[in-house]
């Protein structure tokens, strides 16, 4: 990476204000970057460097006026392609969808970057639908980890997150319906964040429902909460789409490392010997706790106590996907990802009975962490045993081979076996990020989950801050 694509968004704003660069200057070495992104590890879908260029000049022009259009004026940024843009193709890693517009429409946050003067660099990879936990399709093929290419990405934002990681954009927009912002950000050692279910609007909706959110994929957690407070402005169009914000969050990280001193933290290393944890993550996962509680947290070793609820996220998960393919001819079928018509026809085996017991199983898990975490911002605290936070690995694992669904020799079947701390709070619609922590054995990144009571997505950024503060979320470079 150059200087330039090695800074954060918050220092791209700060150079632009004092003339040190211009919005020209970061967009033609993003591009270098993002070029070698693709040829190393096939991040982007398409690259529009055209485009780029004319929007970083734009920028640059305003920035000399001293009238920037927003808070990300001039700064690259890159959306996962199943997310609309305007004027580009939203092809979703699927051959069934045809490269023909009209491409018209902005999703909402894409549309508010745009407000924000953004430069768009490009389209990052992702899985048919963002269907799974790994980033490879029939359509555009397999995303490799900027740390050992022949490993995989993660899913389903595997794309965005290794262009973060290599200098394509300090800023990205993912989705995350069972972990896919969560688990590339862990594999590729960036930050990443799920917020509350509502607080980014989303259109269209989601065919897995209200699983599904939109999330910030960055360097760092203040540039996330940069990017949150472009993001989450309302949007008529998302019937579910949460009140207005009421405060800055990046004015919430203000405390800096101070930001979790008196936070009662859970920490829960295994889901209750529930979840095996490779030795390296575990060890770098217990360094992040240690550092949590040398800041003035008060952290205890407690497990949220709810059964793994599998089945019921298979009968939404799989049942969205069988709506995808609903209208799919046999042709059309024939096309997917094997493992995509694999779970679409299972899904379609489920009845609407199954369906609501899978939302009872959710409803219960809903009020289960909602009691054991009702400390947080945002909700009052009826129990004294009430946590801040929970903190766990964001994933038991670091990046396996590229191409496969599960580890080779595993004898696992479906992602969600390998993701088991990241698909629940999908379920629950809590905010829930993930911050890298350090690398294992392999020089392969490691992740740590925090995640707090729903609406407290401020306090998941101020804590996910403070480890940046204390230095130990700073991850070194992809070689």
């Amino acid at each position: 990476m150059s200087d330039l694509t090695a800074l954060t968004a918050t220092q791209l704003v700060a150079g632009y204000e004092t003339g040190a660069f211009t919005p020209l200057d970061v967009t033609h070495a993003a591009l270098e970057q993002a070029v070698e992104a693709q040829e190393r590890v096939n991040a982007f879908v398409r690259i529009d460097a055209e485009s780029a260029l004319r929007g970083a000049e734009a920028a640059t022009e305003r920035w000399r006026r001293g009238e920037p259009a927003g808070p990300v004026d001039g700064v690259p940024v890159t959306v996962k392609d199943i997310l609309l843009q305007r004027g580009e193709p939203t092809l979703r890693g699927s051959w069934s969808v045809e490269t023909e517009g009209p491409w018209d429409e902005d999703a909402p946050a894409v549309g508010r970057l745009r407000e924000s003067g953004a430069v768009f660099l490009g389209k990052t990879t992702t899985p048919e639908f963002g269907w799974k936990g790994v980033t490879d399709s029939p359509r555009h093929g397999v995303t490799g980890n900027p740390y050992a290419p022949s490993r995989t990405a993660g899913g389903s934002s595997g794309g965005s997150a290794a262009a973060v990681a290599m200098g394509a954009g300090p800023l990205s927009l993912g989705t995350d319906g069972g972990g896919s912002v969560r688990i590339p950000a862990s594999f590729c050692g960036i930050f990443a964040m799920k917020p509350t279910y509502g607080r980014v609007p989303i259109y269209p909706a989601s065919a897995f429902g209200t699983l599904a959110h939109v999330g910030p994929m960055t360097r760092d957690a203040e540039d996330a909460a940069l990017l949150m407070d472009v993001i989450t402005g309302p949007d008529a169009r998302d019937w579910s789409q949460l009140g207005p914000v009421t405060h800055s969050f990046r004015g919430a990280l203000a405390a800096g490392a101070e930001g979790v001193r008196g936070l009662r933290i859970a920490y829960s290393p295994d889901f209750g010997g529930r979840v095996a944890v490779e030795p390296g993550v575990a060890s770098a996962v217990r360094s992040a706790v240690a550092l949590l509680e040398e800041l003035g947290a008060h952290v205890e070793e407690a497990d949220p106590g709810f059964e793994d609820p599998i089945e019921a996220f298979h009968t939404l998960w799989f049942s969205g996907a069988a709506r995808v393919a609903q209208s799919f001819g046999p042709e059309t079928r024939a096309r997917l990802d094997p493992g995509l018509r694999e779970v679409c026809e299972e899904g379609a085996q489920r009845s609407a009975l199954d369906y609501l017991a899978a939302v009872d199983v959710r409803m219960a898990l809903g009020k289960s962490m909602g009691v054991f975490l009702s400390g947080g911002e945002g909700s009052s605290k009826h129990s004294h045993s009430a946590y801040d936070l929970l903190v766990t690995p964001t994933m038991p694992i670091t990046a396996f081979s590229a191409g496969v669904e599960v580890p080779e020799g595993s004898g696992l079947t479906r992602w969600t076996e390998w993701t088991p701390f990241s698909y629940p709070f999908n379920l629950t619609q809590q905010p829930a990020a993930s911050v890298p922590c350090g690398v294992d054995a392999d020089g392969l990144p490691v992740g740590v989950q925090l995640v707090g009571p729903r609406h407290a997505d401020a306090l998941v950024l101020a804590a996910s801050h403070a480890l940046y503060e204390a230095s130990l979320a700073i991850q070194p470079p992809p070689g």
